[in-house]
């Protein structure tokens, strides 16, 4: 179950510096207009990133001839990244975090943004010691 931002706040386990995890959010949203509005993906995706302390240093975006979107947001502590099926009413956001990012709020930000009708999480700790 994906935490609400707020509690996410609340429940988000402490990060210690040099601490690096991986985020594979997968959500289906409905209807699926968003999935093809990059300037609404992209803006959702800047909110949850300073909602989880990130700095966003620069960004790229495509859009394909039928509409799916892929950006990436490149953070100070690493990447935000999501591609798009809108025919298939599906996006996959992956997030690498390190140092004192919190991708617990991150992507309970991005839920609360899209309000998906399904969604699924895998988070990975990466031992990097």
């Amino acid at each position: 179950m994906i935490p609400t931002p707020e509690e996410a706040r609340t429940l988000a386990a402490p990060v210690f510096a040099g601490e690096m995890c991986s985020y594979a959010l997968d959500v289906w949203v409905d209807p699926a207009d968003v999935l093809a509005d990059p300037d609404r993906l992209v803006a959702a995706m800047r909110g949850a990133a300073a909602a989880g302390h990130a700095a966003v240093l620069d960004e790229s975006v495509h859009v394909f001839p039928n509409g799916a979107v892929t950006a990436v947001l490149l953070l100070s502590q690493s990447h935000l990244s999501v591609h798009t099926w809108p025919e298939l009413g599906m996006a996959n956001f992956d997030l690498l975090t390190c140092g004192r990012l919190n991708g617990e709020l991150i992507v309970a930000e991005l839920r609360a943004e899209l309000q998906p009708v399904r969604a699924n999480v895998t988070r990975v700790i990466r031992d990097v010691f």
